[in-house]
């Protein structure tokens, strides 16, 4: 392996994953392994809670767009720019050449950009996942797992940072004030 670089591949919306999935395809048919490290499309976790129902969802970090780190070669540029359904080919710059003809040529980004991206997206594997907060202070939750399970009440407080909320609950005729998680209630 010669000197690597992290080169960033343009998109069709919403295919970044084929597109890189099918590249990494492509690369192992011609047997281009040993010219390219690694495809990356990063992404961010989160829980979303939709109809009451949590699940754990992969946000791009950068939609519309693929990283490669590779050593560009004439096959992998054309491969890239013309074989991948879903991508366009390359962010690049214009050159003029010896004969005064301007081409389009891929350029490589700061190894501090390729090193920030690749330090979120290890962060973000890493790291829990971050909840989407949609609660309101006032609104109306059920309370759907613990001892107040079956429960509803109203939102007094969220607490962002500990994926908590301080709900108001009427239990034998009284108002109580319960911290709950985030997963433990949902919206009426």
């Amino acid at each position: 392996m010669g000197d690597m670089k992290w080169y960033v591949l343009r998109t069709a919306g919403s295919k970044e994953k084929k597109a890189a999935t099918y590249l990494e395809k492509e690369i192992e048919r011609f047997n281009l392994r040993d010219q390219v490290a690694q495809v990356l499309v990063p992404v961010k976790r989160e829980i979303v809670t939709k109809n009451g129902k949590r699940k754990v969802v992969e946000r791009l970090l950068y939609p519309g767009y693929v990283l490669i780190q590779a050593e560009l070669s004439p096959e992998l540029e054309f491969i890239i720019r013309n074989d991948i359904p879903g991508m366009s080919g390359f962010l690049t710059e214009k050159r003029t050449t010896k004969n005064n003809l301007t081409e389009r040529v891929p350029v490589p980004i700061r190894d501090e950009e390729a090193q920030f991206i690749i330090g979120n997206q290890d962060q973000n594997v890493d790291n829990p996942v971050e909840t989407e907060v949609n609660f309101e202070i006032g609104e109306s939750v059920r309370i759907t797992d613990g001892p107040f399970s079956g429960f509803s009440g109203t939102v007094d407080a969220i607490e962002e940072d500990r994926s908590k909320l301080k709900v108001i609950v009427v239990i034998f005729g009284r108002k109580t004030q319960l911290e709950l998680s985030f997963t433990q209630v949902t919206k009426e």
